[in-house]
């Protein structure tokens, strides 16, 4: 113990001597108001670190303000004091360093921000203390921003191009382009925005649209009012006409009104190389109200940000910043934006520097960063594995010295995954310290997130409040008098035994925040926020180190930084919370230079029980009652790791330690007294005994202190947390306390023992003895192997002394944590404690299979249930709610990425493996894919990343999606899925070529199967024993059947092999939830269920064959051969001249060989209508009409019209052919019709002097007087009206033409837009075009601009890049 008490002595006469007090730690400003009782954080939270957001209020801080607590004692603000703690340093002793070292305050350091973006554009990230650059890059690595510029075009004598989007764009000519090539694109703009910028921009451009329509809507009701003033009778039937279409023209604006849905503008990319580099110009003029601004040719062009530092802003409307850059040789071009203010808020935290207010600077204002964006906005800002790779190399191709990640998540397996792995490589390879956030899921234990809290190679940061922070940054009341961890911040220990949280630093600040927010700065707390301070304070440590030569090693800075933290709280416990303490820059120099001569090696923990080789640990961590019935032995290896460009002779040969080993409690954790340790490592085995140990949370550490310099205090710490339990009692099993007083911050543990057969718990609390209201946070968490920490949380706010209830599952044989915490700054400003009353009790129906599978036969399945706790009462419920589908990829492929960006630091090119899968929906409805080997792990998978986009028939992207894939409403029709992986192994991703997709789908309210129970085996056959509830009694057993789905009742699209789920509930809760029916609780616990969808059964033979005469085989020859030829016609390319020179020759010789054969001119008339013209189109319209009145003329139709009305007999076999065969025709006779119709229309308005036609002027009172000549157009339009319903979607287009031809243009509208709304697949573009002509026609500028910004998003010219 001597060298321990040296070490203790060093550092505590160096605080004494250089280290200032800490000032009083303090809360935070609580989240925004939740429901009584709700789920703490979604998923959007967990994975940028939980961030809780908080806007400025604008207030003139007093100059002076006095805080005091019961005891008298005071804290005072001034504005000075104030504007410090809104970006808080003092804590981690930033200021004192930077006071005593002012030109080390990160000069010389570059920071890698991997997170949502960073804006160059917002306060304090121009420039450096010292005058450079602060950004150096800003990069997107999702790919949400990337345009495809393949596309190359030249311009025109006039200087002007044809862009992506099909606008005509003017080049300027002073842009030196020495190839005249010019590369396009476009791109949708709100594809680049933030939800909540989209939202704004939404709502000024609806203000303005609003206004145009309201405009068009008073001169379509002025136009209708003159109208019926001038004709008060409208006995003429094209009076009634004319004013019907004055009505769909007001109609049509009033409903484009209530379905406006604005996708944004589209902007047009140019990309040229102009001899040097390759320059971006970006068209924004649909951004903007005057037509002569936002024009491609007054764009200052831009370059890739690193080589000069410049962004664009799209417009003043939305004051959104913007970068490029461009990859593979001007084919892709990369926009940048943010996906959210929260990277540009830590990259203010850790480095903002403010000449005029430097109180106001970032942590390491001297500092320079890169930023990452590995938030995609396609997913919301969520991190995908293509991001945090793309970010690993360029931090290691820009040579940064830091990394912060304030992104995360909860992990199935710590210290585990691809991510990991290239974590390892960049911090041991390159030095690269890495740091990041622990996550926002406290205050139970085992709740920090991967990759900060759970990854060896990172220094997870937890999130601490003082009380100036509480005082100033979130304006508290009455500030504690002790700063203290956030009461979210995530706790350790991992559930492999490590610590979790390394150190603490400030969890909140008002910090920059892009332009687009309209604001400068604002308020945001979380464990994102202690990471880039505790970054920040890095920097200033590397910039010192840097500036007096000392190796900057990630292992000596983590030492520094472990070694010389000032305590939060005096329990050894509470490191799980703090982690090692609160970081001290200041001390941590002193350190770092102490240990300039001392090789740079970390060591490595791997933990097994003795005697065995697997599963390793990083620590020991019991938790349970067995594991603390006796003593256990454990082997622990210890491993140095040097840099891997360590020197073998230099470095590793010479290393050698002499090591005292230290236990922190001996009367538990017994361990040998030295170790001599080489480069090979050594192990020695420990001992814990934790049989004495009272109940609840231990928290001991073995340690090793070096005999030469005792000083360097511990080099490796092994935690040791033990959790003993406490044993419930009573039928059922209850755990209670009472009278438990509570006060900001406080947190109350209790670990229970849930007894075996326990499925639910029901949960009381009782608060008393309080004014103010009070807001808790309670928590449970279960830890099942290989299995994601089983967390089940609440936020429950108190108005008033009152009762809440509770009921979630839990796991039985399992230690379960319960956390009850008031939330830190709940109560603040009473004196008042909050007295808690908590009841436990645990009930459960255990079954024979939880997971219950039905095969698809007819036979029941047989469930046991029992009760092992006390009487239960047994109430059965099952129902089928979803259906599953399996799918193979119809088409793969598998290619080498070629940017730089894709190529791994080892020199190792990324490969991406592209799955195609194609499904079908008979009927609209909610989908999600469902990939099993992939979904639901991001840091904790061995495979790259995955990404995928569902598109229609027309290319429309309707969903994209990650490893977390989400329901998306898809309408009927086809669609396609593109499943995007990738790795650098190949072999990987051919093992994934044929993998399997499941697309599960929500079933209707009247589709659900609900299913029934019987108490016999044959119940469900013979319709007799029905099994409705029952009473369990302990230890008895109890059986029942669970009926497989009637065959009847099967969603019509299940086909064999599908699979429908649901879930199956057995017991209900003794506690009333307002929420639930009285008639009706909802089920405590619930299991998955799934059915088997059998054969679909055989169809019966065929009715027998006609008695009437059967044909003789020359005739059915000659039929065979006469329709192989019409086959081999329609199949005939017409693609050149003399493929369609063969064609018409052969038709002639067919309609020679067959003459008036209807299908042989109905099939002929189809190839002539779907070929391109092969001549003018006025050749190519009479070709149909010749061939359109060869099909009229083959067909009687005074014979057709007889059959169609005679109703035949459904028994009369030969009858009913007949009567098919004559449908046939008659649709053939139809068609014929309809495409003449269409022909002679479009033949009408191609030619230049079109004869007159019946049409009327809508505008006014005066009709043309029809012409004498007959109207050709309109005797077939009558004619077709005779054999179908013309307002069909098959036919109703020859009625919008026809309305159109008469000037009719409100009436052909409507009819258009019925005819798009009714379109069974997706409607044609054809449809779309024809719809903008006629509202140009009309004039209604301002529909046809938001119909053409729609005509990108339903027909984009290609799939979307990955």
């Amino acid at each position: 113990m001597r060298i321990v008490a040296a070490y203790k002595a060093f550092w505590a006469a160096d605080a004494k001597s250089q280290i200032l007090p800490l000032p009083p730690p303090c809360p935070y400003f609580s989240p925004p108001p939740l429901s009584p009782v709700s789920p703490r954080f979604g998923r959007g939270k967990l994975r940028r670190g939980g961030v809780i957001i908080r806007a400025m209020t604008p207030t003139t801080p007093p100059t002076e303000s006095k805080k005091s607590d019961a005891c008298g004692s005071s804290f005072k603000l001034t504005e000075s004091t104030f504007l410090a703690s809104l970006m808080p340093k003092k804590e981690i002793g930033a200021d004192r360093f930077l006071e005593a070292h002012p030109n080390y305050d990160g000069r010389g350091v570059v920071i890698a921000i991997f997170d949502s973006g960073v804006d160059p554009a917002a306060a304090g990230l121009q420039v450096t203390s010292d005058g450079k650059p602060k950004i150096i890059d800003i990069l997107d690595c999702t790919g949400s921003g990337d345009v495809d510029t393949s596309k190359v075009v030249k311009a025109d004598a006039d200087g002007s191009i044809v862009g992506a989007s099909g606008t005509r764009l003017v080049v300027n000519p002073s842009w030196k382009n020495p190839s005249q090539e010019w590369h396009v694109g476009y791109k949708l703009l709100y594809e680049l925005f933030t939800s909540t910028l989209t939202s704004r921009l939404k709502k000024e451009r609806k203000k303005k649209w609003d206004e145009k329509n309201q405009e068009a809507i008073s001169q379509a009701l002025r136009q209708l009012n003159e109208f019926d003033k001038k004709y008060d009778k409208l006995e003429d039937l094209k009076l009634k006409k004319a004013r019907e279409d004055l009505q769909n023209r007001l109609d049509f604006l009033k409903k484009q009104a209530e379905s406006y849905d604005d996708r944004g503008p589209v902007i047009d990319i140019v990309v040229w190389n102009d001899g040097d580099v390759w320059r971006v110009a970006v068209d924004t003029q649909s951004l903007e109200d005057s037509p002569d601004t936002g024009k491609l040719a007054d764009f200052v062009p831009l370059t890739n940000y690193r080589n000069e530092r410049k962004f664009g802003i799209f417009s003043k409307l939305d004051a959104c910043s913007f970068v490029t850059n461009v990859y593979d040789d001007g084919n892709l071009v990369s926009i940048v934006t943010d996906c959210s203010p929260h990277g540009t808020h830590v990259a203010g935290i850790a480095t903002a520097y403010h000449t005029e207010e430097p109180l106001l600077n970032g942590v390491a204002p001297g500092a320079q960063l890169i930023s990452c964006k590995i938030g995609d906005a396609r997913l919301g800002s969520m991190e995908t594995g293509t991001g945090l790779t793309r970010a690993l190399i360029a931090a290691v191709e820009h040579k940064c010295d830091l990394i912060n990640m304030s992104y995360g998540e909860p992990t199935l397996l710590p210290n585990y995954g691809r991510f990991v792995d290239l974590v390892n490589e960049v911090v041991d390879k390159h030095h690269l310290i890495f740091i990041s956030s622990a996550g926002n899921s406290g205050p139970a234990l085992t709740t920090v997130g991967a990759p900060g809290g759970t990854s060896s190679s990172i220094i997870g940061v937890g999130a601490y409040v003082s009380p100036a922070m509480a005082a100033g940054a979130h304006c508290v009341v009455d500030p504690p008098v002790d700063g203290l961890e956030y009461t979210w911040s995530s706790r350790g220990p991992t559930a492999d035994g490590d610590l979790g949280v390394c150190i603490s630093a400030p969890g909140g600040a008002v910090a920059p925040v892009p332009t687009w927010t309209l604001q400068r700065r604002m308020l945001m707390n979380g464990t994102s926020m202690a990471s880039p301070s505790a970054c920040g304070g890095v920097a200033l440590l590397i910039s010192a180190m840097k500036a007096e030569s000392i190796n900057v090693s990630p292992y000596v800075v983590r030492r520094a930084l472990e070694n010389t933290t000032a305590s939060i709280g005096d329990a050894a416990e509470e490191k799980l919370t703090t982690g090692q303490g609160l970081m001290q820059i200041d001390r941590a120099y002193e350190y770092a230079k102490m240990s300039k001569d001392l090789p740079s090696v970390s060591y490595k923990i791997t933990v097994n029980h003795a005697g065995k080789s697997t599963p390793t640990f990083r620590g020991i961590y019991l938790r349970g009652p067995n594991a603390c019935e006796q003593a256990s032995e454990w082997t622990v290896q210890i491993e140095p790791k040097f840099h891997q460009d360590a020197s073998n002779l230099e470095e590793l040969v010479p290393f050698e330690e002499c090591i005292e080993l230290h236990s922190s409690e001996e009367s538990v954790i017994r361990a040998p007294e030295y170790l001599m340790l080489t480069h090979n490592g050594r192990s020695f085995n420990i001992v814990v005994d934790p049989v004495n140990l009272s109940n609840g949370l231990h928290y001991y550490e073995v340690y090793g202190i070096d005999c030469k310099a005792p000083w360097r205090g511990p080099l490796f710490r092994v935690p040791i947390t033990v959790i003993k339990p406490l044993a419930s009692m009573g039928k059922p099993p209850i755990i209670s306390w009472s009278n438990v007083s509570f006060h900001p911050g406080h947190i109350e543990r209790r670990f229970i023992d849930v007894p075996f057969g326990a499925t639910w718990v029901e949960a009381t609390m009782q608060t008393s003895g309080f004014d103010t209201a009070r807001r808790f946070f309670i928590d449970t968490v279960q830890i099942c192997p290989l299995k994601r920490p089983m967390k089940w949380e609440a936020v429950v706010t108190f108005s008033s002394p009152s009762v809440k209830s509770f009921t979630f599952p839990v796991k039985g044989g399992l230690t379960m944590e319960l956390a009850v915490a008031q939330f830190w700054s709940s109560g603040i400003g009473s004196h008042e404690a909050t007295h808690v009353d908590f009841e436990i009790a645990f009930h459960g129906i255990n079954i024979n299979q939880e997971a219950l599978v039905l095969d698809g036969s007819e036979a029941p399945s047989r469930i046991v249930a029992r009760s092992l706790l006390a009487s239960e009462k047994l109430v059965p419920a099952a129902a089928l709610n979803k259906l599953k589908i399996p799918y193979r990829p119809v088409d793969s492929n598998l290619r080498s990425l070629r940017t730089n960006r894709d190529k791994l630091p080892s020199g190792k090119q990324i490969m991406a493996l592209t799955l195609i899968y194609k499904f079908k929906l008979e009927e609209g409805g909610e989908i999600e894919p469902c990939i099993p080997l992939l979904n639901n792990r991001i840091y904790d998978n061995k495979f790259e990343s995955q990404f995928y986009t569902i598109s229609d028939s027309n290319k429309r992207v309707y969903a994209s999606g990650d490893v977390y894939p989400e329901y998306v409403k898809l309408p009927k029709g086809e669609f396609t899925l593109r499943l995007y992986i990738r790795h650098e192994n190949i072999h990987i991703l051919e093992k994934l070529k044929q993998l399997v997709l499941f697309v599960k789908r929500k079933l209707e309210k009247k589709d659900c199967i609900q299913l029934s129970f019987f108490s016999e085996p044959d119940g469900p056959i013979m319709a007799n024993g029905t099994f409705k509830s029952s009473v369990l009694v302990p230890g008895e057993a109890e059986a029942f059947y669970i009926s497989p789905p009637v065959r009847e009742k099967l969603p019509k699209n299940s086909l064999p092999g599908a699979v429908l789920l649901g879930s199956i509930s057995y017991g209900t809760t003794s506690l009333k939830n307002k929420k639930d029916n009285q008639n009706h609780q909802r089920p405590p616990v619930s299991y998955h269920i799934s059915y088997l969808v059998p054969p679909s059964k055989i169809d019966e033979d065929k009715a027998k064959e006609t008695t009437s005469r059967k044909k003789s085989a020359s005739e059915r020859l000659d039929e065979e051969l006469r329709d192989a030829k019409i086959r081999f016609l329609s199949e005939l390319k017409r693609d050149t001249d003399e493929e369609r020179s063969a064609w018409n020759e052969l038709a002639a010789s067919l309609k020679m060989e067959y003459p008036s054969y209807t299908p042989l001119l109905a099939k002929i008339l189809e190839c002539i209508v779907s070929g391109s013209p092969d001549q003018d189109k006025i050749s190519h319209n009479q070709r149909i009409i010749d061939a359109a009145n060869e099909v009229i003329e083959s067909i009687d139709q005074e014979e057709l019209l007889k059959y169609l009305s005679i109703k035949s007999d459904p028994e009369d076999e030969e009858a009913e052919k007949i009567k098919k065969k004559m449908e046939v025709t008659r649709d053939q006779l139809a068609e014929a019709l309809y495409q003449k119709g269409l022909a002679l229309a479009d033949a009408e308005s191609s030619e230049v002097d079109q004869p007159v036609v019946t049409s009327v002027a809508v505008s006014g009172t005066d009709f043309d007087v029809p012409s004498d000549e007959p109207d050709i157009f309109e005797e077939t339009f009558k004619e077709l009206k005779k054999w179908v319903d013309i307002k069909s979607t098959k036919y109703c287009m020859l009625l919008v033409v026809r309305e159109r031809r008469c000037g009719r243009l409100g009436t052909a509208l409507k009819v258009l837009t019925d005819m798009i709304e009714g379109e069974a697949e997706p409607p044609k573009k054809k449809l779309y075009d024809l719809k903008i002509q006629l509202l140009d026609q009309i004039g209604w500028t301002h529909v046809v601009v938001y119909e053409r910004q729609w005509m990108h998003v339903r027909f984009p010219t290609s799939f979307p890049l990955f």
